[in-house]
């Protein structure tokens, strides 16, 4: 297979552009998952607010959300801080940079308070640019900092700026590089995730495709593995003069040290001949490289009306994660998102819709809880709401429902 790269940015490009150009057919026949609000954020630099410096740049935004066992973690790279709260919005941890942001209220000396705010903890970090996040079942959580560029380092032509720091609730505990704790910085990370075993997983990009790094609770490097994005096996009855493929995306299976590879194949190149998408899921043993056989994810669909004419766009899924059975893939529509759920182990396929108003969001962060609960923290232009839809319970209920019959 040939590997494809630029073409299908420019293809995907058209279709979104198509899809706010003409008017759409809504996926009025998907049930919608229904929303729950967890709480607001107001914008501001007190110790429970986050900073946004420019609400019409996406470009500019550094947030992002992880939640575990109804525990919230929200990095605001802007303000140099992470937020761990509960469910009620009611701020438990602070981890900040002292020297960009104020002193907190409920402990303006810069120390944990005997008060009667003392559930309030705060923790003294050099935070540069925090972002992605993942938590453990340990009490422990990751979160990627970018290094100031003077420490940037250069090894095999990549430019390595970004390490893993690792938490408790009361204190910066130490950080993992390539070779685990203290080691050198990582290439640019794409994701980090968390197992039930408590493996650390890094998912970072580089020239030739995915580099992947698996650590232990003990943050002992167990493996290190590289997917070029030419590496998609080959699948059916696809002509390799004629047919072109490429990696899009690695992620963790939760439950065992492999790994999920998205894979997405395509007939001819001509940018105005695209054949419909064929996307596979293939589990991938980093041990010995072998890819296992395959599971076709079907596209997300869309009908684009311009007058009498009528036609159907077909645009793959985005690959998020994986939790208990399923694959949770993703894709953004005009009144939210559509997730669609694959089992793995019997194939059985679910779309549902996730509704929020994108008319008032300049920025969103979704997030795949170990359990499969949905979050996301949804930016608008007057606060940030922290929501979630509860994919677990969907998917339990197809599962007892299976049992029963």
């Amino acid at each position: 297979m040939k590997s494809f790269g630029k073409t299908f940015f420019v293809f995907a490009a058209f279709s979104i552009f198509s899809l706010l150009i003409f008017s759409c057919e809504k996926n009025s026949e998907l049930s919608n998952v229904r929303r729950e609000e967890k709480f607001t954020l107001n914008y501001g630099s007190l110790e429970n607010q986050i900073r946004l410096f420019n609400l019409n740049s996406t470009e500019e935004i550094n947030m992002h959300i992880a939640m575990r066992n109804g525990f919230f973690f929200i990095s605001n790279g802007e303000s140099q801080k992470i937020l761990q709260m509960n469910s009620f919005g009611e701020l438990l941890t602070l981890y900040h940079n002292p020297e960009t942001n104020p002193a907190p209220l409920f402990d303006e000396t810069g120390g944990n308070s005997d008060s009667a705010y003392s559930t309030k903890k705060t923790v003294a970090y050099p935070f540069n640019s925090p972002s992605f996040l993942a938590a453990d079942s340990h009490q422990y959580f990751y979160a990627v900092e970018t290094l100031p560029k003077e420490r940037y380092e250069i090894s095999d032509e990549r430019i390595l700026r970004q390490i893993v720091l690792r938490f408790n609730s009361d204190s910066f505990v130490d950080y993992i590089g390539q070779q685990g704790i203290g080691g050198m910085p990582f290439p640019f990370i794409r994701n980090i995730y968390t197992t039930q075993a408590n493996d650390l997983v890094v998912v970072c990009i580089v020239v030739e495709g995915f580099l992947i790094f698996c650590y232990d609770n003990s943050g002992t490097l167990l493996y290190e593995k590289l997917i070029k994005y030419s590496d998609a096996p080959e699948y059916g009855e696809k002509s390799q003069d004629t047919s072109f493929s490429e990696i899009e995306n690695v992620v963790p299976d939760p439950s065992s040290r492999r790994l999920f590879v998205k894979a997405d194949y395509y007939e001819n190149s001509d940018f105005e001949n695209f054949s419909e998408p064929l996307t596979v899921i293939f589990p991938f043993d980093p041990y010995n490289g072998e890819f296992k056989e395959g599971i076709e994810i079907p596209p997300y669909e869309e009908s684009i009306t311009q007058g009498f004419a009528k036609q159907t766009y077909k645009l793959p899924y985005n690959f998020i994660g994986a939790a208990s059975d399923w694959l949770f893939f993703m894709i953004s529509v005009d009144s939210g998102s559509v997730v669609q759920m694959v089992n793995f182990q019997n194939g059985r396929i679910l779309r549902r819709h996730l509704g929020y108003d994108t008319s008032d969001t300049v920025y969103s962060a979704f997030s795949l809880s170990e359990s499969g609960i949905i979050s996301a923290l949804l930016a608008g232009r007057e606060n940030a709401k922290v929501v979630w839809w509860r994919t677990d319970d969907l998917a339990r209920s197809i599962a007892e429902a299976a049992q029963e019959k």
